[in-house]
Formats: structure tokens, sequence, C-alpha cells
């Protein structure tokens, strides 16, 4: 039962420290991204189109 008790306190501990570093690296700006909005307005967008091609027949009739 004492096990249990420990691997939620490790595994709080380690919650805790992915979400200080998740902060830390909001507030450090690593998620800002400022150049890819500029130069997307650059790049066409290429619409999917389905030709619909219809396949003559082979068969003959006798």
């Amino acid at each position: 039962m004492e096990v249990i008790f420990i691997l939620i306190a490790i595994s709080l501990m380690l919650a805790g420290s992915f979400l200080f570093l998740f902060f830390k690296a909001m507030k450090s700006g690593q998620f800002d991204d400022n150049h890819t909005p500029a130069i997307r307005i650059l790049f066409e967008n290429e619409t999917k189109t389905k030709d619909k091609k219809q396949v003559p027949s082979t068969t003959k009739s006798k």
C-alpha cells in the first residue's frame, strides 16, 4: 500500500515539472512564430479536383 503513495507522489512531481517547463517555454517565446504567417500568402493553395473520365465500353454485341 505504501508503494501506491510513493508512485502518486512521483507522478505528481513529474507532472508539476512538465507544467513548469511548459510555462517556462511559453514565457520565453519558444512557440511564437512571426515568420510563417508573413510568407503564407506567397504560396498558392492547391485544390484537389477529381477528373471523372468516362471509359468507353469495349463489349461488342453479336
